[in-house]
């Protein structure tokens, strides 16, 4: 638990270095101006799908025989917003993961393990492999359980969903330039409940509003710190 807490408090205080205003901000522009084009053309058909799908259909027909159309047409983009709004942070996700991993390593590497050395243990297709199983398993759980989220136990859904994406989606790649092959498989193999929490701990900042912002770079941040501790500390340990 303090290795999670303190991984996460140094991602939170390199957050704050000027350097990642670039590192944070452009694959958030990148996604917003990607969902931005598809919601220009989409929205409404999206709309009308929203409602089919989600358990709401009766609240806006009570509205709209309430002649309350205009706050039946608030539900309806309020909808709408929380979709695109999830989609542009998780798309920033993937953003970070791919483009931006390789520079937040370096930065906390140099600064905090400049000893470390580099063993190149993971691969590009080790990557993607772990990157796309991941996307494919947070797909088919939004699409099996997208008509529970706003239904009882389907709230904790989407933290679920994201947690798994974030523990996935970042580990690899954060031990990938500095352990070896068989360092980078006996640890993605160890402490996978504390991998979890941590993964659930980053994916609450992105629901909450403004601070999801920061979300993709602090969650990479967050699991580098992580795993190159992991990493130290088993090098010290076998000597």
């Amino acid at each position: 638990m303090s290795g999670l807490l303190n991984a996460f408090a140094r991602a939170t205080i390199n957050l704050f270095n000027p350097r990642m205003l670039w590192l944070w901000s452009w694959p958030l522009l990148a996604a917003s101006l990607f969902w931005g084009v598809i919601g220009m053309y989409f929205w409404t058909p999206m709309s009308g799908w929203l409602l089919t799908v989600l358990p709401v259909s009766e609240l806006q027909d009570w509205l709209e025989a309430s002649s309350l159309q205009a706050v039946a047409e608030g539900v309806e983009t309020m909808f709408n917003l929380i979709i695109f709004i999830i989609l542009i942070v998780i798309t920033s996700l993937v953003i970070t993961a791919m483009f931006a991993m390789s520079d937040l390593v370096n930065f906390v590497a140099r600064r905090y393990y400049p000893a470390m050395v580099r063993m190149q243990g993971g691969t590009v297709a080790g990557s993607l492999r772990h990157m796309i199983s991941a996307l494919i398993v947070f797909i088919m759980i939004w699409a099996v359980t997208l008509p529970l989220w706003f239904v009882g136990i389907g709230l904790l859904v989407p933290l679920l969903a994201a947690a798994y994406l974030n523990q996935r989606l970042f580990c690899y790649d954060a031990l990938s330039e500095h352990a070896d092959q068989s360092e980078l498989e006996q640890l993605l193999a160890a402490d996978r409940p504390a991998r979890w929490g941590l993964g659930f701990l980053t994916a609450l900042l992105q629901f909450i509003p403004f601070i999801n912002l920061f979300a993709p770079t602090l969650t990479a941040l967050a699991f580098i710190h992580f795993e190159l501790a992991r990493l130290s500390q088993l090098r010290r340990q076998t000597g």
